[in-house]
């Protein structure tokens, strides 16, 4: 079965040479057939890339047309030529497909501290323009050049009859190492067919956004170039969403949005497993996803998973420092469905038996309860290995 893609958008992606590797996409292009809103959350790094910065002075916007995007090099710590560089890749891709400078977005994530090969760039532009269809197999090829250490493509779709009009929302993502969001190095992309007005379209993705992208971490570090655009270009027709018909693209685009969250710690450099760490009453969600990602983003927690030890005592001491109050008495713990912490105090359990199930599943579960509050996180991280150490020991920064 095809995946559905939202109306109007096209999608390339070509190797233009940024990458040495000549079988891995560098370049993509997504092009929407009219003017859509357009808006963004970006890294809180202090350190942030060229394109983050010309993306965050275009949006929000309701008059954008697409989005160009390259791989194999971050533009990132790069100065003043940076910034025009990045300025010329929305200046050729508007210009080659009959569209303003300033209605182009630009994506960039690879090597930091290098300046763009800028007549690559532009002839990689140039194929894209022409490669560019509606079809799912451009969609794959654009998603796969946006990937830099990734293992595959990472893309997704969601589609919802909202009254009388069917809306498609459309995703893709690339992201394996350097992932520690904080948005307000991962991309993400979500293009969507549905009218919507620039304040619901900036609520809507911000709250997306909370529970997925944001909740997920590999190794904790907050990349220069951390972006999530979505554009809403309208053409399923009909007035801008609001009421039960917002509320219900809301749904499909928070679950579009954790399916590829998800998918980034899923394809974790070096990972053996991915862990999935659930918060439940603590006193808001504020300080749940405090103590979940602090669980995620412990050494200790991460290679007790690596070494199937279900070692409860690393995973109640890393909530305990989260600086987040709580009855240390309350804490219950699950660690792949068996009991291992009730009430503040360790239960007997199988340590074997558990350890097996750590050893003999890709996927493990992590539960902690608080208390009776309503306050709750899901968080996706990753193990540690020394596969994980030795990539990115040898990866060029």
């Amino acid at each position: 079965m095809s995946l559905p893609i939202a109306q109007g958008f096209q999608f390339a992606g070509v190797y233009c040479g940024i990458k040495r590797n000549t079988s891995k996409l560098d370049c993509s292009l997504v092009l929407s057939d009219r003017p859509a809103v357009a808006v963004g959350v970006y890294t809180r790094n202090l350190v942030f890339a060229a394109p983050v910065g010309l993306d965050r002075s275009r949006t929000p916007s309701d008059k954008m047309r697409g989005v160009v995007i390259n791989s194999g090099n971050a533009n990132a710590c790069t100065g003043e030529r940076g910034a025009r560089d990045a300025e010329r890749m929305a200046e050729l891709a508007g210009s080659i497909c009959g569209v303003q400078p300033t209605e182009m977005l630009v994506m960039s994530t690879g090597v930091i501290g290098e300046f763009l090969p800028m007549e690559k760039i532009a002839a990689g532009i140039n194929l894209c323009a022409n490669q560019l269809a509606g079809n799912e197999d451009a969609l794959v090829a654009a998603a796969r050049g946006m990937l830099t250490t990734d293992t595959r493509h990472k893309i997704g779709s969601r589609q919802v009859k909202l009254g009388n009009r069917t809306v498609t929302i459309t995703g893709m993502a690339k992201g394996a190492a350097m992932i520690g969001p904080n948005m307000a190095t991962m991309l993400g992309l979500l293009l969507t067919d549905a009218p919507l007005a620039t304040a619901s379209a900036q609520s809507a993705l911000k709250e997306a956004v909370h529970d997925s992208f944001n909740s997920i971490s590999v190794d904790g570090h907050m990349s220069t170039n951390d972006t999530v655009l979505l554009l809403a270009n309208g053409a399923a027709g009909g007035a801008p969403l609001a009421g039960d018909e917002l509320a219900g693209f809301q749904a499909a685009l928070n679950e579009l949005s954790a399916e590829l969250a998800r998918a980034i710690p899923a394809d974790g450099e070096g990972a053996t497993h991915l862990i999935t760490i659930e918060i439940i009453g603590c006193a808001d969600r504020a300080a749940a996803h405090r103590i979940a990602k602090t669980v995620a983003e412990s050494p200790l927690v991460k290679t007790a998973i690596t070494g199937a030890d279900p070692n409860w005592g690393r995973i109640v001491s890393a909530a305990g420092y989260a600086g987040v109050p709580f009855d240390p008495n309350q804490v219950t713990l699950h660690l792949n469905g068996e009991l291992l912490y009730e009430h503040g105090s360790p239960v007997a359990f199988d340590e074997t038996a558990v350890s097996k199930t750590i050893k003999e599943n890709r996927d493990v579960s992590i539960v902690l309860r608080f208390g009776e509050g309503s306050g709750k996180a899901r968080f996706w991280t990753t193990d540690l290995t020394a596969e994980y150490v030795h990539l990115n020991a040898d990866y060029h920064t």
